[in-house]
């Protein structure tokens, strides 16, 4: 890997650069969906080159340095995927921690039957049943970025390491880019999927 050298407005992003960003991001109709700025934002601070970022948008930035702004388009298949409809699926509504509360909205991490973390939100609610999405929110949709770099500078020795076990962990199943395995609001309830039958098309 090719690494910067002088710290300073010259530091340009390469990997094991540590980098911060303000951003926001907006949907294809121009929506917001989320930026640094306002009560719950903050920057994206990360290490390039190891997957901590959409692969779409971490390879945009290279080359960038402090004070520079771009805009990135990132397609659906470089950023959260593509809409998988088999990822809709039925669950017994008794496999929930506390059934008679669940509600259309709510987010859950279930354990898959291979016992990898599965980020799921509720999009239905029968007497007997909940239908489920593990899709990423974001998936099928192309990310609009407006990116403003703050700071560039080399990495740590710690935070290359951390960064390469967050990479390791991703690759073996275990995370995801840039919004992974989510937490239940309030909690982490976690419900284990089992065979369940896919819903129609």
């Amino acid at each position: 890997m090719t690494r910067a050298t002088d710290h300073g407005t010259s530091y340009r992003i390469a990997p094991n650069a540590f980098v911060t960003l303000d951003y926001t991001l907006h949907d294809e109709a121009g929506e917001l969906l989320d930026a640094s700025e306002g009560d719950d934002g903050e920057p994206i601070k990360y290490v390039h080159g190891y997957g901590m970022l959409v692969p779409g948008l971490e390879s945009a930035l290279i080359g960038l340095k402090v004070g520079e702004v771009k805009k990135v388009v990132v397609p659906s298949d470089e950023g959260f995927g593509e809409y998988d409809d088999e990822l809709l699926l039925e669950v017994e509504r008794g496999e929930f921690p506390n059934p008679e509360a669940v509600a259309v909205g709510d987010e859950f991490v279930a354990e898959s039957p291979e016992g990898d973390a599965v980020p799921m939100r509720v999009v239905e609610v029968t007497d007997s049943a909940v239908i489920v999405d593990a899709n990423h929110p974001l998936a099928g949709i192309a990310l609009h970025y407006a990116v403003t770099v703050r700071d560039v500078r080399p990495a740590t020795e710690e935070e290359i390491r951390s960064a390469a076990a967050e990479l390791e962990q991703l690759e073996g199943g275990e995370g995801a880019e840039n919004g992974g395995p989510q937490k239940a609001a309030g909690g982490e309830d976690v419900v284990t999927i089992g065979n369940k039958p896919k819903l129609p098309n």
